[in-house]
């Protein structure tokens, strides 16, 4: 049983949330959700804006689920509409 809210990432999917992919430049390269943002966890802090500049909510995605959270985390206080996606496979399952 996954961990994650697989309704709510439908739901957010369904509202047009942008998918926020924060694991590393490689990572990503080896695969990614189609048409998702990719920001690496560690600069997040300096780009709050340019994820508040998407005006939608968003579904933070990683590798397994653990950056994502922090990054969700963070992002929330900020004022971020967001939730944790978990592994990027997870979310990319909904999107054809």
């Amino acid at each position: 049983m996954s961990q994650f809210d697989n309704e709510k990432i439908q739901e957010y999917l369904k509202a047009g949330a942008v998918v926020l992919d924060v694991r590393t430049n490689e990572e990503y390269a080896e695969g990614h959700v189609p048409g998702s943002e990719h920001i690496i966890l560690q600069t997040l802090p300096g780009k709050v804006n340019v994820v508040k500049e998407y005006a939608k909510p968003v579904i933070a995605v990683c590798r397994s689920g653990a950056r994502s959270q922090q990054a969700t985390d963070f992002l929330k206080q900020h004022g971020v509409d967001i939730i944790n996606g978990g592994p990027w496979e997870n979310v990319d399952q909904y999107i054809s």
